[in-house]
Protein backbone atom coordinates (compact mmCIF):
# COMPACT_ATOMS: atom_id res chain seq x y z
CA UNK A 1 0.00 0.00 0.00
CA UNK A 2 1.73 3.19 -1.14
CA UNK A 3 2.11 6.04 1.43
CA UNK A 4 0.18 8.95 1.58
CA UNK A 5 1.25 12.37 3.31
CA UNK A 6 -2.10 13.51 4.43
CA UNK A 7 -0.73 16.90 5.14
CA UNK A 8 0.01 17.38 1.89
CA UNK A 9 -2.97 16.09 0.97
CA UNK A 10 -5.04 18.70 2.89
CA UNK A 11 -2.62 21.20 1.37
CA UNK A 12 -3.02 20.13 -2.41
CA UNK A 13 -6.81 19.45 -1.20
CA UNK A 14 -6.70 23.59 -0.71
CA UNK A 15 -4.98 24.73 -3.07
CA UNK A 16 -8.03 22.75 -5.45
CA UNK A 17 -10.74 24.43 -3.41
CA UNK A 18 -9.41 27.82 -3.98
CA UNK A 19 -9.73 27.15 -7.53
CA UNK A 20 -13.05 26.70 -6.86
CA UNK A 21 -13.94 29.03 -4.74
CA UNK A 22 -11.93 31.88 -7.00
CA UNK A 23 -14.75 30.79 -9.93
CA UNK A 24 -17.64 30.20 -7.63
CA UNK A 25 -17.18 34.01 -6.24
CA UNK A 26 -16.83 35.59 -9.87
CA UNK A 27 -20.21 33.61 -10.54
CA UNK A 28 -21.51 35.22 -7.16
CA UNK A 29 -20.24 38.82 -7.78
CA UNK A 30 -20.52 38.96 -11.54
CA UNK A 31 -23.95 37.39 -12.46
CA UNK A 32 -27.28 39.58 -12.67
CA UNK A 33 -29.65 37.00 -11.31
CA UNK A 34 -30.63 37.60 -7.68
CA UNK A 35 -30.74 33.54 -7.37
CA UNK A 36 -27.25 33.62 -8.18
CA UNK A 37 -25.50 36.95 -6.93
CA UNK A 38 -27.33 36.58 -3.34
CA UNK A 39 -28.64 33.20 -2.97
CA UNK A 40 -25.59 31.86 -4.25
CA UNK A 41 -27.54 28.71 -5.74
CA UNK A 42 -24.59 27.82 -7.75
CA UNK A 43 -21.40 25.64 -7.61
CA UNK A 44 -18.46 24.23 -9.35
CA UNK A 45 -16.31 21.53 -9.71
CA UNK A 46 -13.42 19.73 -11.65
CA UNK A 47 -12.67 16.41 -12.73
CA UNK A 48 -9.66 14.81 -14.26
CA UNK A 49 -9.19 13.77 -17.55
CA UNK A 50 -11.98 10.33 -16.91
CA UNK A 51 -14.28 12.63 -15.73
CA UNK A 52 -13.96 11.55 -11.90
CA UNK A 53 -14.48 14.24 -9.54
CA UNK A 54 -11.61 15.93 -8.08
CA UNK A 55 -12.79 19.02 -5.70
CA UNK A 56 -16.13 20.61 -5.12
CA UNK A 57 -16.83 23.98 -3.86
CA UNK A 58 -18.25 23.92 -0.49
CA UNK A 59 -21.78 25.27 -1.13
CA UNK A 60 -24.67 23.28 -2.96
CA UNK A 61 -24.47 19.62 -2.67
CA UNK A 62 -27.63 18.66 -4.80
CA UNK A 63 -25.34 20.72 -7.41
CA UNK A 64 -22.98 17.99 -7.60
CA UNK A 65 -25.39 16.51 -9.08
CA UNK A 66 -25.72 18.07 -12.20
CA UNK A 67 -22.27 19.25 -12.97
CA UNK A 68 -20.74 15.51 -12.11
CA UNK A 69 -24.06 14.11 -14.54
CA UNK A 70 -23.08 16.45 -17.37
CA UNK A 71 -19.75 15.33 -17.44
CA UNK A 72 -20.15 11.85 -17.01
CA UNK A 73 -22.46 11.50 -19.80
CA UNK A 74 -20.78 13.84 -21.89
CA UNK A 75 -17.83 11.53 -21.83
CA UNK A 76 -20.26 8.71 -22.68
CA UNK A 77 -22.28 10.13 -25.43
CA UNK A 78 -19.13 11.64 -27.23
CA UNK A 79 -15.62 10.75 -28.22
CA UNK A 80 -13.27 13.16 -26.78
CA UNK A 81 -11.09 13.00 -29.44
CA UNK A 82 -13.82 15.12 -30.89
CA UNK A 83 -12.78 18.25 -28.56
CA UNK A 84 -11.18 20.90 -29.61
CA UNK A 85 -9.18 23.46 -27.36
CA UNK A 86 -11.83 26.73 -26.67
CA UNK A 87 -14.54 24.18 -26.64
CA UNK A 88 -17.39 24.58 -24.04
CA UNK A 89 -20.44 22.66 -23.88
CA UNK A 90 -23.97 23.24 -21.97
CA UNK A 91 -26.44 20.99 -20.61
CA UNK A 92 -29.32 20.82 -18.05
CA UNK A 93 -31.81 17.64 -19.05
CA UNK A 94 -31.73 15.07 -16.47
CA UNK A 95 -32.71 11.98 -18.39
CA UNK A 96 -30.39 13.06 -21.60
CA UNK A 97 -27.21 14.71 -19.85
CA UNK A 98 -27.28 13.53 -16.72
CA UNK A 99 -28.73 17.37 -14.69
CA UNK A 100 -30.29 17.69 -11.65
CA UNK A 101 -33.79 19.67 -13.18
CA UNK A 102 -34.34 22.19 -15.82
CA UNK A 103 -33.21 24.90 -14.44
CA UNK A 104 -29.86 23.88 -13.03
CA UNK A 105 -28.02 24.34 -16.67
CA UNK A 106 -24.33 22.98 -16.29
CA UNK A 107 -21.59 25.05 -18.57
CA UNK A 108 -18.86 22.33 -18.99
CA UNK A 109 -15.01 23.62 -20.36
CA UNK A 110 -12.24 21.34 -21.11
CA UNK A 111 -8.88 21.95 -19.95
CA UNK A 112 -6.62 21.41 -22.32
CA UNK A 113 -2.20 21.41 -21.51
CA UNK A 114 0.31 20.59 -24.74
CA UNK A 115 -2.86 20.26 -27.26
CA UNK A 116 -4.13 17.44 -24.69
CA UNK A 117 -7.79 17.74 -22.30
CA UNK A 118 -6.27 17.08 -18.95
CA UNK A 119 -9.11 18.24 -16.51
CA UNK A 120 -12.77 19.47 -17.15
CA UNK A 121 -13.89 21.99 -14.86
CA UNK A 122 -17.99 22.85 -15.07
CA UNK A 123 -19.91 25.13 -12.99
CA UNK A 124 -23.93 24.83 -12.45
CA UNK A 125 -26.32 27.92 -11.66
CA UNK A 126 -29.91 27.39 -10.68
CA UNK A 127 -31.66 30.18 -13.80
CA UNK A 128 -35.20 31.63 -11.79
CA UNK A 129 -37.01 29.86 -14.83
CA UNK A 130 -36.55 28.20 -18.02
CA UNK A 131 -40.26 28.12 -19.65
CA UNK A 132 -42.55 25.75 -19.20
CA UNK A 133 -46.40 26.13 -17.94
CA UNK A 134 -45.60 27.81 -14.75
CA UNK A 135 -43.29 30.75 -13.63
CA UNK A 136 -40.16 29.30 -11.90
CA UNK A 137 -40.59 26.07 -14.31
CA UNK A 138 -40.58 23.65 -11.29
CA UNK A 139 -44.03 23.47 -9.95
CA UNK A 140 -45.00 20.50 -7.76
CA UNK A 141 -48.39 19.72 -9.90
CA UNK A 142 -46.55 19.34 -13.42
CA UNK A 143 -46.79 15.64 -14.31
CA UNK A 144 -44.37 15.73 -17.34
CA UNK A 145 -40.57 16.58 -17.98
CA UNK A 146 -41.95 18.43 -20.90
CA UNK A 147 -43.91 20.87 -18.80
CA UNK A 148 -40.77 22.14 -17.39
CA UNK A 149 -39.23 24.28 -19.43
CA UNK A 150 -36.40 23.88 -22.24
CA UNK A 151 -34.90 20.49 -22.14
CA UNK A 152 -31.08 20.48 -23.22
CA UNK A 153 -28.77 18.12 -24.05
CA UNK A 154 -25.07 17.98 -24.67
CA UNK A 155 -24.25 21.18 -26.96
CA UNK A 156 -21.12 23.13 -28.07
CA UNK A 157 -22.76 27.06 -26.92
CA UNK A 158 -18.61 28.02 -27.83
CA UNK A 159 -17.33 26.33 -30.65
CA UNK A 160 -13.15 26.29 -30.58
CA UNK A 161 -13.48 29.86 -28.78
CA UNK A 162 -16.46 31.43 -30.37
CA UNK A 163 -19.37 32.03 -28.76
CA UNK A 164 -22.81 30.42 -30.48
CA UNK A 165 -25.33 33.20 -30.22
CA UNK A 166 -28.02 31.80 -31.95
CA UNK A 167 -27.90 28.79 -29.77
CA UNK A 168 -27.37 31.10 -26.43
CA UNK A 169 -30.55 33.43 -28.15
CA UNK A 170 -32.92 30.13 -28.79
CA UNK A 171 -32.20 29.13 -25.27
CA UNK A 172 -32.86 32.50 -23.51
CA UNK A 173 -36.06 32.84 -25.52
CA UNK A 174 -37.75 29.68 -24.52
CA UNK A 175 -37.68 31.56 -21.08
CA UNK A 176 -39.53 34.23 -19.22
CA UNK A 177 -36.85 36.79 -18.68
CA UNK A 178 -33.64 36.00 -21.61
CA UNK A 179 -32.05 38.96 -21.03
CA UNK A 180 -31.02 37.58 -17.60
CA UNK A 181 -30.85 34.09 -18.87
CA UNK A 182 -27.98 35.58 -21.56
CA UNK A 183 -26.14 37.48 -18.84
CA UNK A 184 -25.96 34.88 -16.28
CA UNK A 185 -24.89 32.12 -19.31
CA UNK A 186 -22.19 34.33 -20.58
CA UNK A 187 -20.82 34.95 -16.93
CA UNK A 188 -21.05 31.42 -16.28
CA UNK A 189 -19.05 30.91 -19.55
CA UNK A 190 -16.55 33.13 -18.62
CA UNK A 191 -15.96 31.80 -15.08
CA UNK A 192 -14.81 28.51 -16.19
CA UNK A 193 -12.12 30.29 -18.64
CA UNK A 194 -11.14 32.24 -15.46
CA UNK A 195 -10.64 27.82 -13.32
CA UNK A 196 -8.92 26.84 -16.40
CA UNK A 197 -6.51 29.14 -16.27
CA UNK A 198 -5.97 28.78 -12.49
CA UNK A 199 -5.38 24.98 -13.88
CA UNK A 200 -3.02 25.32 -16.14
CA UNK A 201 -0.99 27.83 -13.85
CA UNK A 202 -0.86 25.10 -11.29
CA UNK A 203 0.31 22.80 -13.46
CA UNK A 204 2.57 24.68 -14.72
CA UNK A 205 4.13 25.58 -11.45
CA UNK A 206 3.94 21.75 -10.34
CA UNK A 207 4.36 20.23 -13.11
CA UNK A 208 1.92 18.53 -15.11
CA UNK A 209 2.76 14.58 -13.75
CA UNK A 210 3.11 15.84 -9.99
CA UNK A 211 -0.52 17.29 -10.29
CA UNK A 212 -2.12 14.03 -11.64
CA UNK A 213 -0.34 12.41 -9.17
CA UNK A 214 -1.26 14.52 -6.38
CA UNK A 215 -4.88 14.03 -7.85
CA UNK A 216 -4.87 10.77 -7.76
CA UNK A 217 -2.88 10.64 -4.05
CA UNK A 218 -6.29 12.59 -3.14
CA UNK A 219 -8.63 9.79 -4.18
CA UNK A 220 -6.74 7.28 -2.54
CA UNK A 221 -6.58 9.31 0.95
CA UNK A 222 -10.20 10.23 0.81
CA UNK A 223 -11.22 6.38 0.08
CA UNK A 224 -9.32 5.37 2.85
CA UNK A 225 -10.59 7.44 5.30
CA UNK A 226 -14.00 7.18 4.02
CA UNK A 227 -13.23 3.42 5.09
CA UNK A 228 -11.78 4.12 8.27
CA UNK A 229 -15.23 5.83 9.65
CA UNK A 230 -16.98 3.31 8.14
CA UNK A 231 -14.38 0.64 9.80
CA UNK A 232 -15.43 2.09 13.01
CA UNK A 233 -18.59 1.37 13.24
CA UNK A 234 -20.45 -1.86 13.81
CA UNK A 235 -21.23 -4.24 10.91
CA UNK A 236 -25.10 -4.89 10.26
CA UNK A 237 -27.92 -3.52 8.46
CA UNK A 238 -30.21 -0.25 9.70
CA UNK A 239 -33.22 0.80 8.43
CA UNK A 240 -35.47 3.46 7.94
CA UNK A 241 -38.82 4.58 6.42
CA UNK A 242 -39.79 8.40 5.83
CA UNK A 243 -42.37 9.98 3.40
CA UNK A 244 -43.49 12.33 2.06
CA UNK A 245 -45.93 15.03 1.85
CA UNK A 246 -47.83 13.96 -1.04
CA UNK A 247 -46.99 13.35 -4.45
CA UNK A 248 -46.56 16.31 -6.10
CA UNK A 249 -49.98 16.94 -7.44
CA UNK A 250 -53.25 16.28 -4.72
CA UNK A 251 -52.63 12.46 -3.65
CA UNK A 252 -51.54 10.17 -1.22
CA UNK A 253 -48.43 10.55 0.07
CA UNK A 254 -45.13 8.36 -1.12
CA UNK A 255 -43.07 6.46 1.07
CA UNK A 256 -39.35 5.87 0.97
CA UNK A 257 -37.65 2.50 2.50
CA UNK A 258 -33.92 2.77 3.05
CA UNK A 259 -31.65 -0.42 4.29
CA UNK A 260 -28.09 0.64 4.94
CA UNK A 261 -26.03 -2.69 5.29
CA UNK A 262 -22.17 -1.30 6.69
CA UNK A 263 -19.56 -4.68 6.14
CA UNK A 264 -16.10 -4.28 6.57
CA UNK A 265 -15.41 -0.18 5.56
CA UNK A 266 -18.29 -0.72 2.51
CA UNK A 267 -21.78 0.17 2.71
CA UNK A 268 -24.50 -0.30 0.69
CA UNK A 269 -27.90 1.99 0.47
CA UNK A 270 -30.67 -0.39 -0.59
CA UNK A 271 -33.92 1.36 -1.51
CA UNK A 272 -36.18 -1.50 -2.14
CA UNK A 273 -39.82 -1.33 -0.99
CA UNK A 274 -39.86 2.23 -2.12
CA UNK A 275 -42.96 3.61 -3.67
CA UNK A 276 -43.71 4.12 -7.37
CA UNK A 277 -43.02 7.03 -9.45
CA UNK A 278 -44.99 10.24 -8.82
CA UNK A 279 -47.44 11.88 -10.57
CA UNK A 280 -46.17 15.17 -9.76
CA UNK A 281 -42.60 16.76 -10.10
CA UNK A 282 -41.12 15.38 -6.67
CA UNK A 283 -39.41 11.93 -8.18
CA UNK A 284 -35.87 12.53 -8.31
CA UNK A 285 -33.43 11.20 -11.09
CA UNK A 286 -30.10 9.42 -11.01
CA UNK A 287 -27.36 12.15 -10.34
CA UNK A 288 -29.76 13.81 -7.60
CA UNK A 289 -29.92 10.78 -5.94
CA UNK A 290 -26.36 9.82 -5.54
CA UNK A 291 -26.08 13.59 -4.62
CA UNK A 292 -27.82 13.20 -1.82
CA UNK A 293 -26.72 9.70 -0.69
CA UNK A 294 -23.22 11.27 -0.44
CA UNK A 295 -24.31 14.42 1.29
CA UNK A 296 -26.32 12.44 3.88
CA UNK A 297 -23.25 9.54 4.69
CA UNK A 298 -20.54 12.57 4.40
CA UNK A 299 -22.56 14.76 6.75
CA UNK A 300 -22.87 11.28 9.18
CA UNK A 301 -19.75 9.82 8.88
CA UNK A 302 -17.48 12.87 8.76
CA UNK A 303 -17.75 16.13 7.47
CA UNK A 304 -14.44 16.71 7.16
CA UNK A 305 -13.56 14.47 4.19
CA UNK A 306 -13.06 15.95 1.13
CA UNK A 307 -15.58 15.82 -1.41
CA UNK A 308 -14.33 13.81 -4.48
CA UNK A 309 -14.52 10.72 -6.29
CA UNK A 310 -12.46 8.46 -3.64
CA UNK A 311 -16.01 9.18 -1.32
CA UNK A 312 -18.00 7.04 -4.04
CA UNK A 313 -15.67 3.75 -3.82
CA UNK A 314 -16.78 2.49 -0.50
CA UNK A 315 -20.91 2.99 -1.40
CA UNK A 316 -23.44 1.03 -3.47
CA UNK A 317 -26.50 2.34 -3.87
CA UNK A 318 -29.97 0.12 -5.58
CA UNK A 319 -32.62 1.87 -6.42
CA UNK A 320 -35.69 -0.28 -8.27
CA UNK A 321 -36.23 1.59 -11.92
CA UNK A 322 -39.63 3.12 -11.80
CA UNK A 323 -39.61 4.30 -8.10
CA UNK A 324 -39.80 7.54 -6.54
CA UNK A 325 -36.00 7.94 -6.79
CA UNK A 326 -34.96 6.47 -9.69
CA UNK A 327 -37.96 7.23 -12.32
CA UNK A 328 -38.67 6.03 -15.45
CA UNK A 329 -38.61 8.85 -18.36
CA UNK A 330 -40.80 11.44 -19.06
CA UNK A 331 -41.31 11.42 -15.26
CA UNK A 332 -41.54 15.37 -13.98
CA UNK A 333 -38.44 15.55 -11.92
CA UNK A 334 -38.15 19.66 -11.12
CA UNK A 335 -39.14 19.82 -7.62
CA UNK A 336 -36.65 16.79 -6.31
CA UNK A 337 -35.15 18.48 -3.85
CA UNK A 338 -38.32 17.74 -1.78
CA UNK A 339 -37.25 13.86 -2.44
CA UNK A 340 -33.73 14.38 -1.89
CA UNK A 341 -34.16 15.99 1.42
CA UNK A 342 -36.50 12.64 2.49
CA UNK A 343 -33.31 10.59 1.69
CA UNK A 344 -31.29 12.45 3.55
CA UNK A 345 -33.84 12.08 6.45
CA UNK A 346 -34.09 8.55 5.77
CA UNK A 347 -29.69 8.19 5.85
CA UNK A 348 -29.84 10.35 9.25
CA UNK A 349 -32.25 8.11 11.30
CA UNK A 350 -30.35 4.91 9.37
CA UNK A 351 -27.20 6.07 10.68
CA UNK A 352 -27.88 7.54 14.51
CA UNK A 353 -28.57 3.51 14.99
CA UNK A 354 -25.44 2.91 13.63
CA UNK A 355 -23.50 5.81 15.69
CA UNK A 356 -22.21 6.32 19.05
CA UNK A 357 -25.17 8.09 20.51
CA UNK A 358 -22.71 11.22 20.63
CA UNK A 359 -22.24 11.01 16.86
CA UNK A 360 -26.03 10.85 16.02
CA UNK A 361 -27.86 14.26 14.97
CA UNK A 362 -32.01 14.35 14.92
CA UNK A 363 -33.68 15.25 11.57
CA UNK A 364 -33.74 18.84 10.65
CA UNK A 365 -36.43 20.96 8.44
CA UNK A 366 -34.94 18.93 5.31
CA UNK A 367 -37.88 19.63 3.52
CA UNK A 368 -37.93 22.33 0.90
CA UNK A 369 -40.52 25.28 1.44
CA UNK A 370 -40.22 27.07 -1.48
CA UNK A 371 -41.81 30.34 -3.18
CA UNK A 372 -41.70 31.72 -6.87
CA UNK A 373 -43.31 35.32 -7.98
CA UNK A 374 -43.59 36.16 -11.67
CA UNK A 375 -44.42 39.76 -12.80
CA UNK A 376 -42.67 42.81 -14.22
CA UNK A 377 -40.37 45.21 -12.46
CA UNK A 378 -40.78 48.80 -12.70
CA UNK A 379 -38.90 49.36 -15.62
CA UNK A 380 -41.51 46.81 -17.39
CA UNK A 381 -39.22 44.15 -17.96
CA UNK A 382 -40.21 40.64 -16.65
CA UNK A 383 -39.40 38.64 -13.17
CA UNK A 384 -39.16 35.67 -11.69
CA UNK A 385 -37.83 35.69 -8.08
CA UNK A 386 -37.83 31.98 -6.77
CA UNK A 387 -36.88 31.11 -2.99
CA UNK A 388 -36.24 28.14 -0.68
CA UNK A 389 -37.14 29.34 3.09
CA UNK A 390 -34.76 27.60 5.81
CA UNK A 391 -36.44 26.10 8.99
CA UNK A 392 -34.70 24.32 12.27
CA UNK A 393 -31.53 22.05 12.57
CA UNK A 394 -31.54 18.66 14.26
CA UNK A 395 -30.08 18.67 17.94
CA UNK A 396 -27.47 17.16 19.31
CA UNK A 397 -27.15 15.20 22.11
CA UNK A 398 -25.01 18.58 23.53
CA UNK A 399 -26.10 20.89 21.41
CA UNK A 400 -29.43 22.74 20.94
CA UNK A 401 -30.04 22.59 16.95
CA UNK A 402 -29.41 25.89 14.78
CA UNK A 403 -32.65 28.08 14.07
CA UNK A 404 -33.45 29.69 10.50
CA UNK A 405 -30.70 27.36 8.83
CA UNK A 406 -30.65 25.56 5.28
CA UNK A 407 -29.38 21.86 5.87
CA UNK A 408 -29.26 18.92 3.80
CA UNK A 409 -28.64 19.01 0.06
CA UNK A 410 -29.72 22.64 -0.19
CA UNK A 411 -27.10 25.62 1.13
CA UNK A 412 -28.74 29.08 -0.46
CA UNK A 413 -28.67 32.16 1.42
CA UNK A 414 -31.45 34.18 2.17
CA UNK A 415 -32.47 36.96 -0.24
CA UNK A 416 -32.02 40.02 2.24
CA UNK A 417 -34.98 42.06 2.12
CA UNK A 418 -33.33 45.30 1.06
CA UNK A 419 -32.31 43.77 -2.56
CA UNK A 420 -35.37 41.93 -2.83
CA UNK A 421 -37.74 45.00 -2.47
CA UNK A 422 -35.20 47.13 -4.43
CA UNK A 423 -35.11 45.00 -7.63
CA UNK A 424 -39.29 43.51 -7.60
CA UNK A 425 -42.11 45.15 -6.53
CA UNK A 426 -42.59 43.14 -3.48
CA UNK A 427 -42.23 43.99 0.16
CA UNK A 428 -40.91 41.49 3.08
CA UNK A 429 -43.89 42.40 5.27
CA UNK A 430 -42.33 40.38 8.10
CA UNK A 431 -39.55 37.94 8.59
CA UNK A 432 -38.53 36.28 12.03
CA UNK A 433 -37.90 32.85 13.97
CA UNK A 434 -41.17 31.37 14.60
CA UNK A 435 -41.91 30.46 17.99
CA UNK A 436 -43.07 27.01 19.03
CA UNK A 437 -41.05 25.45 16.04
CA UNK A 438 -38.03 23.78 17.82
CA UNK A 439 -38.73 19.85 18.60
CA UNK A 440 -38.65 19.54 22.48
CA UNK A 441 -35.87 17.62 23.86
CA UNK A 442 -33.20 17.02 26.10
CA UNK A 443 -31.61 19.25 23.70
CA UNK A 444 -33.97 21.22 21.66
CA UNK A 445 -34.06 21.35 17.73
CA UNK A 446 -33.88 24.33 16.32
CA UNK A 447 -36.65 27.21 15.30
CA UNK A 448 -38.29 27.91 11.85
CA UNK A 449 -38.62 31.03 9.77
CA UNK A 450 -41.85 33.21 9.17
CA UNK A 451 -41.09 34.32 5.83
CA UNK A 452 -44.30 37.05 4.53
CA UNK A 453 -43.92 38.42 1.22
CA UNK A 454 -46.74 41.27 0.08
CA UNK A 455 -47.08 42.86 -3.68
CA UNK A 456 -47.01 46.28 -4.21
CA UNK A 457 -48.61 46.04 -7.96
CA UNK A 458 -51.38 44.17 -9.27
CA UNK A 459 -50.91 41.09 -11.39
CA UNK A 460 -47.96 39.80 -9.74
CA UNK A 461 -48.40 35.79 -10.12
CA UNK A 462 -47.31 33.56 -7.28
CA UNK A 463 -46.85 30.02 -6.34
CA UNK A 464 -45.62 28.34 -2.98
CA UNK A 465 -45.61 25.47 -1.22
CA UNK A 466 -45.77 24.53 2.69
CA UNK A 467 -43.87 20.90 2.91
CA UNK A 468 -43.51 19.74 5.69
CA UNK A 469 -47.01 19.87 7.08
CA UNK A 470 -47.77 16.63 7.14
CA UNK A 471 -44.27 15.02 7.63
CA UNK A 472 -42.49 17.26 10.25
CA UNK A 473 -38.97 16.47 11.29
CA UNK A 474 -38.99 13.41 14.13
CA UNK A 475 -37.02 13.47 17.25
CA UNK A 476 -34.70 10.90 18.56
CA UNK A 477 -34.06 8.77 21.41
CA UNK A 478 -37.22 10.26 23.19
CA UNK A 479 -37.12 13.97 21.40
CA UNK A 480 -40.33 15.44 20.22
CA UNK A 481 -41.16 16.22 16.42
CA UNK A 482 -40.08 19.70 15.00
CA UNK A 483 -42.95 22.25 14.05
CA UNK A 484 -45.04 21.72 11.22
CA UNK A 485 -44.87 24.15 8.16
CA UNK A 486 -48.05 26.43 7.87
CA UNK A 487 -49.12 28.65 4.36
CA UNK A 488 -51.58 31.44 4.33
CA UNK A 489 -52.96 33.82 2.01
CA UNK A 490 -53.35 37.61 3.30
CA UNK A 491 -55.84 39.58 1.17
CA UNK A 492 -55.61 43.29 1.04
CA UNK A 493 -59.07 43.34 2.71
CA UNK A 494 -57.39 42.00 5.50
CA UNK A 495 -59.36 38.19 5.08
CA UNK A 496 -57.02 35.40 5.79
CA UNK A 497 -56.93 32.08 4.09
CA UNK A 498 -55.73 28.79 5.41
CA UNK A 499 -53.78 27.30 2.67
CA UNK A 500 -53.90 22.82 3.13
CA UNK A 501 -50.79 22.51 1.05
CA UNK A 502 -49.60 24.96 -1.96
CA UNK A 503 -50.76 27.66 -3.73
CA UNK A 504 -50.38 27.56 -7.74
CA UNK A 505 -50.19 30.51 -10.08
CA UNK A 506 -52.58 32.71 -8.27
CA UNK A 507 -52.95 36.28 -9.76
CA UNK A 508 -51.90 38.81 -6.21
CA UNK A 509 -53.68 41.98 -6.26
CA UNK A 510 -52.00 45.30 -4.87
CA UNK A 511 -51.52 44.27 -1.05
CA UNK A 512 -52.22 40.76 -0.67
CA UNK A 513 -48.94 38.58 0.31
CA UNK A 514 -48.13 34.91 1.81
CA UNK A 515 -47.27 34.06 4.74
CA UNK A 516 -45.42 30.95 4.86
CA UNK A 517 -43.65 29.10 8.45
CA UNK A 518 -41.28 26.50 7.58
CA UNK A 519 -41.04 23.57 9.81
CA UNK A 520 -38.66 23.35 12.59
CA UNK A 521 -35.40 20.77 13.59
CA UNK A 522 -36.77 17.76 15.72
CA UNK A 523 -35.53 17.40 19.26
CA UNK A 524 -32.77 14.86 20.81
CA UNK A 525 -33.84 12.97 24.06
CA UNK A 526 -36.30 13.03 26.51
CA UNK A 527 -37.86 16.66 27.18
CA UNK A 528 -37.86 15.99 30.82
CA UNK A 529 -34.17 15.88 31.00
CA UNK A 530 -34.11 19.54 29.94
CA UNK A 531 -32.22 21.92 31.99
CA UNK A 532 -34.80 23.86 33.40
CA UNK A 533 -32.55 26.94 32.96
CA UNK A 534 -32.27 26.40 29.11
CA UNK A 535 -36.15 26.05 28.78
CA UNK A 536 -36.34 29.17 30.84
CA UNK A 537 -33.88 30.84 28.36
CA UNK A 538 -35.76 29.90 25.69
CA UNK A 539 -38.84 30.87 26.98
CA UNK A 540 -37.57 34.30 27.33
CA UNK A 541 -36.22 34.81 24.05
CA UNK A 542 -39.26 34.20 22.59
CA UNK A 543 -38.69 30.53 21.02
CA UNK A 544 -40.97 29.06 23.08
CA UNK A 545 -44.64 30.42 24.47
CA UNK A 546 -45.43 29.31 28.64
CA UNK A 547 -48.10 27.03 26.65
CA UNK A 548 -45.40 25.39 25.11
CA UNK A 549 -43.16 24.84 28.43
CA UNK A 550 -45.98 23.23 29.81
CA UNK A 551 -46.96 20.90 27.58
CA UNK A 552 -43.33 19.92 27.27
CA UNK A 553 -40.93 20.59 29.85
CA UNK A 554 -43.17 19.83 33.08
CA UNK A 555 -40.34 19.80 35.01
CA UNK A 556 -39.83 23.36 34.94
CA UNK A 557 -43.52 23.36 36.42
CA UNK A 558 -42.56 20.60 38.72
CA UNK A 559 -39.94 23.10 40.01
CA UNK A 560 -41.93 26.32 40.62
CA UNK A 561 -44.67 24.53 42.64
CA UNK A 562 -41.62 23.43 45.08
Amino acid sequence: MCQINAIDMEVFNNRLLSITDEVMNTLIRSSFSTNIKERKDASVAIFDRDGRLICQALYIPMLLSGVMGGVETLLKSRNIESFREGDVFICNDVYLAGGSHSNDIAIITPVFIDGRIEYFIGNIGHHSDVGGVVPGSTDHILTSVFAEGIRIPHMRIVREGVLDEDLLAMIAHNTRDPMERILDLKVQIAANSQGARSLRRLSREYGLSRVQKSMADLLTYTERRMRRRLEELPDGVYRSEVYTDDEGVPGPRKKICLSVRIQEGDVRLDFTGTDRQARGSINMGRYPLLAAVFCGINMMVDPSIPSNFGMFRPVRIEAPAGTIVNPEFPAAVGNREYTAQRVVRAITLAFAQALPRERAVAPSADINTGMAFYGKRRSGEPFVYVEAVAGGVGATLHKDGMHGTQVGITNTSNTPAEPLEIEFPLIVREYALATDTAGPGRTQGGAAIIRDIGSLVDGVSVSTKADGKKSPAPGIFGGGEGGRASLEYHRADGAVEEIEMFVVDRIMAKGDAVRLISPGGGGFGNPAERDCVEVARSLRDGFISSEFTAQHYPQVAAKSDQ
